[in-house]
């Protein structure tokens, strides 16, 4: 029966050429608007690593002194050196990395190629690990690297081909701050989205293209890209002991004991520091995992939330048209309608044969919408935003495009379908 309904919805629609183009013209705008906008909301509020950031976790704890203190203030949102390193060298995790972003200054071994600077990340040796991060060759540097601060450099896969050509350069030395620096491994493509490990430098920032002990760029004072909050002194010119917190600490556990068991720790830690006089706050942490720290910081910008809603706003005007088109297209057709249902035809079948034409209406809408989806995305691609070059339509959101288009028709045509069902059939006969 439906090959039936469907064969009547294809001719009722090239019947009324008209009509038909204006009613797919509304499905088309309104499901390209909304599909844009929560495309790049879908983008934008996505889980980073999917599958691990469950057992990821985001350590804070509050060693800042009594000056403007308020009993219901959240901890700084990063650490301190003493603390970080502290909490790093305790190993209560399976694995932890401390880590900030920065900037340093490249000098290719090709002439051809002008000193550049390249944002970098200076971490431990658990990032690579702990966040599943991919390597075209090589390896990640170890823990003993890290103690030793020695002179060595990850590549972004991206940095590797420019500076190499997309070959394997582990083993040779790259020159960073005038420095010769081993390299030892080249990541492959690698972008989480957000960029949760590091909200400071960009929440949808592009990869690092250089990673180098934590310890290294310290001692060697590259340059700090970031935030810092400081208090008493502050800030010195030895961020090692200044007091300042200025890291990012992650932890990988992965069990809820594991977390509470990590959350005393971070407990008793903070009241040890206080009764030695370093603390003079109460203890106060939180442990957040990936997706509560990017709620919490508010990742997703607000205007992306306020475009959603007025693209829905706007696929709800345009439904509310679809439904009058087809209320008048359906209601020129009750001669027709009234024959069937003289000839035997249930209202059933009739209800079913009118929606299968709106479906058709929404698939073809749906085709509409989703050139002008992409058209969109093209655009927002042009925007100056951080997050524009992420807005791409994937499979999922692309199965939603048509889905949304059917299932809004289908729902546009209830009501023209069931008052164009409900016109009795004598009626009919007797004005024709």
């Amino acid at each position: 029966m439906f090959a039936y309904y469907l064969d009547l919805a294809l001719r009722s629609l090239r019947r009324n050429k008209a009509l038909t183009a204006l009613m797919v013209l509304a499905i088309a705008l309104g499901i390209g608007a909304s599909m844009t906008t929560l495309t790049v909301l879908h983008v934008l509020s996505g889980d980073p690593l999917p599958g691990r950031s469950g057992s990821l976790y985001y350590p804070q704890m509050d060693p800042r002194d009594m000056d403007g203190y308020k009993p219901q203030d959240d901890p700084p949102e990063q650490v301190t050196w003493i603390d970080g390193m502290a909490l790093l060298h305790a190993k209560r995790a399976r694995y932890q990395a401390l880590m900030t972003g920065g900037a340093v200054p490249i000098q290719p071994a090709n002439s051809a190629i002008d000193p550049f600077f390249e944002d970098a990340r200076y971490t431990s040796a658990d990032f690579f690990p702990m966040f599943d991060v991919p390597f075209l060759f090589g390896h990640g540097w170890n823990a003993a690297d890290d103690g030793a601060s020695a002179h060595v450099v990850v590549l972004s896969r991206k940095l590797n081909d420019k500076l190499f050509g997309g070959k394997d350069s582990t083993g040779q030395m790259l020159r960073v701050d005038d420095m010769a620096f081993r390299i030892v491994g080249v990541l492959d493509s690698w972008r989480p989205t957000p960029h949760f490990y590091d909200l400071y430098t960009g929440s949808y920032s592009s990869e690092e293209g250089v990673f180098v002990p934590l310890t290294t760029a310290t001692d060697m004072k590259f340059t700090h890209n970031g935030s810092n909050d400081c208090w008493g002194k502050g800030q010195s010119d030895n961020m090692k002991t200044a007091t300042c917190t200025w890291l990012q600490l992650w932890v990988q556990l992965d069990t809820p004991a594991e977390a509470a068991a990590y959350r005393k720790f971070l407990l008793n830690y903070s009241s040890e520091q206080k009764a030695l006089g370093r603390f003079q706050r109460p203890p106060n942490v939180r442990l957040p995992d990936v997706m509560g720290w990017l709620d919490y910081n508010k990742v997703v910008p607000s205007d992306v939330h306020l475009q959603v809603w007025l693209a829905f706003g706007f696929l709800l005007v345009c439904l509310v048209n679809t439904v009058g088109l087809m209320l008048a297209k359906f209601l020129r057709r009750s001669g027709e309608l009234g024959i069937r249902r003289a000839l035997g035809a249930s209202r059933r079948s009739l209800f079913a044969q009118l929606l299968t034409e709106a479906g058709v209406v929404g698939l073809v809408g749906g085709s509409g919408g989703l050139l002008l989806a992409l058209l969109g995305l093209w655009l927002v691609r042009r925007q100056p935003s951080d997050y524009a070059a992420l807005a791409y339509l994937d499979l999922p959101m692309l199965l939603a495009t048509f889905a949304a288009a059917v299932v809004a028709t289908l729902l546009a045509g209830l009501l023209p379908a069931w008052r164009a069902c409900l016109i009795p059939p004598a009626l009919q006969l007797k004005s024709n």
